[in-house]
C-alpha cells in the first residue's frame, strides 16, 4: 500500500527524472536484447538418447549359461507388493567393466568418481565394414581420418565404437557369431588403437555395441589389460549408436556402485 508520503514523492521533479532515466535503461536494454529475444534466456533442449539394452533374461551374455534369471519374491496378492528376485553375472546385458575387472588391485565400481561417469563422447562408425568382415577393428588410420574430418579427440573423452553389431541382439548364435570350433566373430576396438586412444588423446573410457570391446575371436584381450590397466573403464553391449552425433555428445554412465563390483549393469544416455 503507499502511504501519502509516497504518493508525493512519487509526483515530485526528482521521481520523474528517476522515471525517464529506468526507461531510457530499459529501451537500451531492448535494443540490445532484440526485438525478439527474451530478456530471460530459455534453457536448452537436449535431446535425450537411451544407449541401453533392457536388462532380460533372454539377453546374449559372453558365455553360454551366464545368462540371467529371475523368479517371483514377493507377489501383491500374497504379500500386497510386487518384487523379483534376479541371479546375473556382473557382466550381463549393457555394462561397464571397472578395472579390477582384468586388474588385480584395480579400481572397483564404488571407486569409479561420478565426474568420471559424465564425459564428452564422440562416435565412430564402423558399421559398413563390419558387414562385409565380422573381425574388422578400429585401427589407428581410422582415428586420424576421423580426426581430419570431426576434429580432435577431446582430453578425457568417452570414445564410442558403432558397429552396428546390436541389432543382432534378439539372437543369441547371431550376436555371438561362432564359427563351426566356436570361436567368435564380432568386430572390436584394435590394440594399436587403445593404445593411441590413451597416450596421444588420454582418453576416459571406451564403449562398443558387442560382447566384448576385444574382437571376438581375441583370446588374449589386449584392449581389455591395456584400457583397464592404464585405469580407464569400458562399456559394452551399447545400443543406437547411429544416433549419437559423431561429436558434442555428452555421455552419462548411471552405474550402479556395486560392493567390490567388477562393473555391472548400467544405465547409459548420451545428451546432445
Amino acid at each position: 500500500m503507499c502511504t501519502e508520503e509516497c504518493l508525493r514523492h512519487a509526483a515530485s521533479p526528482q521521481a520523474e527524472v528517476s522515471r525517464r532515466a529506468a526507461l531510457t535503461g530499459l529501451a537500451a536494454a531492448a535494443l540490445t536484447l532484440g526485438p525478439s529475444q527474451p530478456a530471460v534466456a530459455s534453457r536448452r533442449q537436449h535431446t535425450v538418447r537411451d544407449l541401453t539394452h533392457p536388462f532380460s533374461t533372454a539377453f546374449p551374455t559372453f558365455a553360454p549359461g551366464e545368462e540371467a534369471r529371475r523368479g517371483p519374491y514377493k507377489t501383491i496378492p500374497d504379500d500386497g507388493y510386487y518384487m523379483q528376485e534376479w541371479r546375473i553375472v556382473e557382466h550381463t546385458g549393457t555394462h561397464v567393466d571397472a578395472p579390477v575387472h582384468f586388474v588385480p588391485g584395480g579400481r572397483t565400481a564404488t571407486q569409479l568418481t561420478p565426474d568420471e561417469l559424465i564425459l564428452p563422447a564422440v562416435t565412430i562408425s564402423l558399421a559398413r565394414r563390419a558387414t562385409r568382415d565380422a573381425d574388422t577393428v578400429l585401427t589407428v588410420a581410422d582415428l586420424r581420418a576421423w580426426e581430419r574430418e570431426w576434429g580432435r579427440i577431446p582430453t578425457g573423452a568417452a570414445v564410442l565404437l558403432h558397429t552396428g553389431w546390436d541389432r543382432r541382439a534378439t539372437s543369441a548364435a547371431h550376436y555371438r557369431n561362432p564359427d563351426a570350433q566356436g570361436t567368435m566373430h564380432f568386430p572390436g576396438f584394435g590394440a594399436d588403437a587403445c593404445e593411441w586412444l590413451l597416450s596421444a588423446r588420454h582418453v576416459r573410457c571406451l564403449g562398443i555395441d558387442t560382447l566384448s570391446l576385444d574382437p571376438g575371436r581375441s583370446t588374449t584381450y589386449p584392449v581389455h589389460f591395456t584400457l583397464l590397466g592404464a585405469d580407464r573403464y569400458g562399456v559394452e553391449n551399447l545400443a543406437h549408436l547411429e544416433t549419437v552425433p559423431a561429436r558434442g555428445a555428452t555421455l552419462v554412465v548411471g552405474l550402479i556402485p556395486w560392493e567390490q563390483g567388477s562393473g555391472g549393469p548400467a544405465r547409459i544416455l548420451a545428451l546432445s
